[in-house]
């Protein structure tokens, strides 16, 4: 399997610090299944080309399995020869941190679109005779596809399954590096490894910014988890999830104006995540989650806490993760340290939230569809399992005292239920009791007990749930 990339940006050697590779040197690594060997066959001021080669061992694929398979389908196949998950696999091994954007010595031009050309061989491709065109196009390459008879002696024969593709583009490496590993195997469609849940966040984290408007993003989920259809269906609804987020918050104002409308008389915005920051401090914890974080107001409140010592914020809205970055850019740097922002959707289990001292959902869980809930549940009580979590929801026993609310309307359009006190009392006490924690309940932006309307309680409720 050959890989192909070079550049003429000036200078061109400034490849090797994206890279990682010194350009004087030939490296190699074993990966198990095959040995890669990388070196610069051009090095030069106006070119730089580097070449990533992987020779496959075929022993090595089938050493340790079953027969089941059938022996002679192990040795006789065109896996060892042809790139597809295991030229990807190299790719994040070999060239991880040019992938993931890093470079310590050139970190501006980590960021910056540089002209690329690419060339990978053999490449196989299993499906539409334009299916390259279809991946590769979308994403801004000029795509060149160089088909091979099966015998040149014997044109009627037709053309192999491999082709030679070359990608030109001015774009970032790691864009290019990531595109790649990820639109290989799908042209292939076969992967050498077991696919399971964790494959969804990976391709999740790798189509990031572009799988979600993709216009083959179906296909590509699809055969990236080799047609499993529940992780196809949790990928896809997530990333149906991330585009609909992105949608809406085009317009940020847009996005609050009902809801903000509705609750300004009693200026409950504010005081509910004031009173968030509270609770949180009283519980002197260290590491705190803000789940459904938007735009980090309630961020800005937790890093100001001495206390705190990391504020993770997770949202599914890349542009909203955006706005919380720039509503703390002004911070002094030691608080800004203190902040760390992932995208990523609630209702799935996720490593990267377990181990945290508290964790809070302001007016998120009245946005998931009630048929996700116990999966939000179990993601968060069942698995994450912060020390302390507080849930805070609209109280839909205080609606009638809203004058521009008409009659049995949610506060926002985008709300898919609003509990009453019952209601809620009910959902916080059994998942509580189901995952071990002990909840209090109180009012937000309440009222007092001599209130004609006390009955009704406080226009929003808090639960917190402790370990």
């Amino acid at each position: 399997m050959f890989l192909s990339v070079m550049t003429t940006h000036r200078p061109a050697t400034d490849l090797g610090f994206l890279l990682h590779k010194n350009p004087v040197r030939t490296q190699d690594l074993d990966l198990g299944f095959g040995r890669a060997v990388m070196f610069y066959p051009e090095a030069s001021e106006e070119r730089c080309e580097f070449v990533l080669t992987l020779d496959i061992d075929p022993v090595a694929l089938v050493r340790g399995r079953s027969g089941g398979d059938g022996l002679l389908d192990q040795y006789v196949n065109d896996r060892p020869y042809a790139a597809s998950s295991f030229l990807s696999v190299a790719i994040g091994r070999c060239l991880g941190a040019a992938m993931g954007g890093r470079s310590k010595d050139r970190p501006a031009l980590a960021e910056t679109a540089i002209p690329l050309d690419v060339t990978v061989v053999p490449l196989p491709v299993r499906g539409p005779h334009d299916l390259v065109e279809r991946l590769f196009a979308p994403l801004g390459y000029a795509v060149e596809v160089t088909r091979h008879p099966l015998d040149p002696e014997r044109p009627e024969w037709g053309h192999a399954p491999h082709v030679t593709l070359r990608l030109r583009a001015t774009a970032r490496l790691a864009e290019l590096l990531t595109h790649l590993s990820v639109l290989m195997p799908v042209l292939d469609d076969r992967k050498h490894y077991f696919v399971g849940e964790d494959e969804i966040e990976t391709l999740l984290a790798r189509g990031e910014g572009w799988l979600p408007g993709h216009p083959e993003r179906d296909l590509i989920v699809a055969r990236s988890l080799k047609r499993r259809r529940v992780l196809v269906r949790q990928a896809i609804a997530q990333l149906v999830e991330a585009t609909a987020e992105d949608e809406t918050t085009l317009d940020p104002a847009a996005q609050e104006e009902p809801e903000a409308a509705i609750e300004q008389p009693v200026r409950l915005h504010e005081r509910r995540l004031d009173r968030v920051a509270q609770v949180i401090a009283e519980k002197g914890a260290k590491r705190v989650l803000d789940l459904g974080c938007g735009d980090g107001k309630l961020i800005a409140r937790l890093i100001r806490n001495p206390t705190v010592e990391q504020v993770t914020g997770i949202e599914v809205s890349s542009a909203e993760l955006a706005r919380a970055a720039r509503r703390v850019e002004a911070l002094p740097e030691t608080l800004r340290r203190k902040l760390v922002l992932l995208q990523g959707s609630l209702i799935y289990r996720d490593a990267r939230l377990r181990g945290f001292d508290a964790a809070a959902l302001v007016e998120v869980i009245e946005h998931v569809e009630p048929d996700r809930l116990p999966h939000l549940e179990r993601a968060l009580f069942g698995d994450a399992r912060p020390a302390t979590v507080v849930v805070t929801t609209p109280n839909r026993d205080y609606n009638v005292l809203f004058p521009t609310l008409p009659a049995r309307q949610l506060r926002h359009p985008d709300h898919r239920f609003e509990w009453s006190r019952a209601e809620f009392e009910g959902w916080a006490e059994r998942v509580a009791s189901t995952y071990g924690y002990a909840v209090r309940l109180e009012g937000l932006g309440g009222v007092g007990s001599g209130d004609a309307y006390a009955d009704l309680g406080a226009p929003s409720q808090l639960a917190v749930s402790s370990r």
